[in-house]
């Protein structure tokens, strides 16, 4: 008894500390700084809302970019693994004539490859291409759909990385660092923006192709932005939602009472010690309530009407690109500022048919091509284009050789990592249509014209979407943060 009682003592002395005023002097020093500096600054408003306490419970409510945007929200569509650019988008009739010549020294010397060793042969374009739309851009025969709909698109052919390893490189190209814990690129959006809908996620992810990508669900964090801004993974199969409904014997009010009761502590948490994530907790929970009706309504597309099904090739019930594409569509719709669709299967290294250029890659192809098309008509039908930019591409490239893995030509066409060049393309939201940007040599090894980085592709996203890139930041370990860090610009030729 006598134990407890200290304990209690001693909790009732710390309780008793935080009221005095040695304490405040001692302890508050920077707060009475900033208390200063806000009566200075006559309450500036920095995210665009008068009410911050409104804001603090509620981090998801609209907020006003650096600038008009001309894009609203964004659908990516990453096609995990890497897709062949000398396959789809980048015509190179030299290198088909230089097919099975052994490649020279000048392009693999000094050069790091994840699996080429030695001296690998120039593999040639395993497809026939023409030019198509009033454009007249370049398309593969292994990409049908997508001559209705390039003149409104910008191909950008020369896209640069640092990264010839799947994870890294997908990690470059959603979070603007190779390296784990850096917050996404849909969570920098939705911190920005904030979420035009209460009652759906600022940020979406849809996965398809029976995996996630190789960086893991981290390719969708918020890293040390809070938490309520990472990506929210649904699922076109079962609840969208795991967890989704209440356990049996658990109506929707006593939900509501749980919710409220666990708020309230929450909230005596946050009074005591200030931390932002708890608010984050507190608008998780709220969140979560409302997706219960929300989440099933919007991720249904049983009724949506049969044109619509046949344009896209949808089967409801089903995990599938296509049924994905259809609920980014749906999702934009209702106000969801990102939306992310990982599409997995395209590493095409030729070691077995479904990894082969003539077979496994053309698969890809086909099974993506007509959705990709499809969603970019229906966008465009309803209006909804002008608002949505939609971005295209994979981690990086692939080689103009062939690969000969551990020396020996694979058995199977195939490809190897290329991070010089690779082509990804933009729709909507503000760039100009049926454009090409960027060139590469004639059997497109290295970028010789119009060469962008992948942090230009996060400053243009961002730009779109109304942000100077340099100064959408956030405070963390001392420093500003930023999606780009140190580095990027606007893609400004492409901008219509």
């Amino acid at each position: 008894m006598d134990h407890q009682n200290k304990i209690f003592q001693e909790a009732k002395m710390s309780e008793l500390e935080f009221q005095t005023r040695r304490h405040f002097l001692k302890d508050c020093r920077t707060g009475i700084g900033m208390m200063a500096l806000g009566g200075l600054l006559g309450g500036c408003d920095f995210l665009g809302m008068s009410n911050k306490n409104e804001l603090a419970t509620n981090p998801l409510l609209p907020k006003i970019p650096h600038f008009p945007g001309k894009a609203k929200s964004v659908i990516f569509l990453h096609m995990a693994g890497a897709p062949s650019q000398l396959e789809m988008f980048d015509y190179k009739p030299e290198l088909q004539k230089m097919d099975g010549m052994d490649c020279p020294d000048s392009f693999i010397q000094g050069k790091k490859f994840a699996f080429i060793r030695g001296v690998p042969k120039l593999l040639g374009p395993q497809t026939n291409f023409n030019q198509y739309g009033e454009s007249g851009l370049w398309l593969s025969d292994n990409i049908p759909h997508f001559r209705k709909v390039v003149d409104d698109v910008t191909i950008l052919k020369a896209v640069n990385t640092d990264q010839f390893n799947h994870a890294p490189a997908q990690l470059l190209m959603h979070t603007g660092t190779a390296r784990l814990g850096r917050p996404s690129m849909g969570s920098w959006v939705t911190y920005g923006l904030g979420s035009e809908n209460n009652n759906l996620p600022g940020f979406v992810v849809l996965t398809s192709g029976g995996k996630n990508p190789d960086a893991g669900k981290s390719v969708w964090g918020s890293g040390f932005l809070p938490s309520v801004y990472q990506g929210v993974q649904c699922r076109s199969e079962g609840d969208p939602v795991l967890f989704l409904k209440d356990p049996k014997g658990f109506d929707r009010d006593l939900r509501r009472a749980s919710i409220d009761a666990i708020n309230k502590v929450n909230e005596f948490s946050y009074q005591e010690y200030n931390d932002p994530e708890i608010m984050s907790r507190i608008s998780q929970y709220e969140m979560a309530y409302k997706m219960q009706v929300a989440v099933p309504d919007v991720m249904n597309i049983n009724d949506e009407p049969q044109y619509i099904h046949d344009l896209y090739g949808t089967s409801p019930g089903e995990t599938s690109f296509a049924n994905n594409a259809l609920l980014a569509r749906k999702l934009v719709e209702k106000g969801v500022r990102f939306v992310q669709l990982f599409d997995w299967g395209w590493d095409s290294h030729g070691t077995d048919p479904g990894t082969a250029l003539d077979k496994g890659f053309i698969d890809k192809c086909h099974t993506t091509d007509k959705v990709v098309s499809a969603l970019l008509m229906d966008l465009k039908q309803r209006g909804l284009l002008d608002e949505t930019l939609v971005v295209w591409g994979g981690e990086f490239g692939r080689t103009p050789m062939q690969e000969n893995r551990d020396g020996k030509q694979n058995t199977y066409k195939g490809r190897d990592h290329h991070a010089e060049a690779f082509c990804m393309w933009m729709a909507g939201g503000g760039i100009k249509g049926g454009f090409s940007y960027g060139e590469t040599d004639p059997i497109g090894y290295n970028a010789i014209e119009g060469k962008v980085s992948v942090y230009d592709i996060q400053a243009t996203i961002l730009n779109q979407l109304g942000f100077n890139h340099e100064k959408l930041t956030y405070q963390f370990q001392g420093r500003e943060f930023r999606l780009t860090d140190l580095y990027g610009k606007v893609i400004d030729p492409i901008i219509a």
